[in-house]
């Protein structure tokens, strides 16, 4: 599993453009044939005049950083609240920081 946090990209106009912060932890690992894995994420966002947004999404392959380490890539777009949603972009952070 993965700690993840980001910020969505500005959507609607005028008065109304803002963004949502979100945060969580992925599922367990979901295995291809190859041994490379993905997860799934769930979450809500922060709200903002009185709306929010949950992102639900599978991330890409583990991406290798080094010293038996990874991270996932993920793109993802909201729900639809309040007649917009928001797409955001980010990596998870690596697995077991402290080992």
């Amino acid at each position: 599993m993965h700690e993840f946090e980001g910020s969505t990209m500005l959507a609607e106009e005028c008065d109304d453009r803002h963004n949502h912060r979100f945060a969580g932890v992925t599922g367990e690992p979901i295995f291809f044939s190859n041994g490379n894995h993905r997860h799934e994420l769930f979450t809500n966002t922060d709200f903002f005049e009185n709306h929010h947004h949950q992102i639900e999404r599978l991330t890409g392959p583990a991406i290798d950083v080094g010293n038996g380490k990874h991270v996932h890539f993920a793109r993802v777009r909201t729900t639809v609240n309040d007649d917009h949603f928001h797409l955001a972009q980010f990596a998870t952070l690596i697995e077991n920081p402290l080992l």
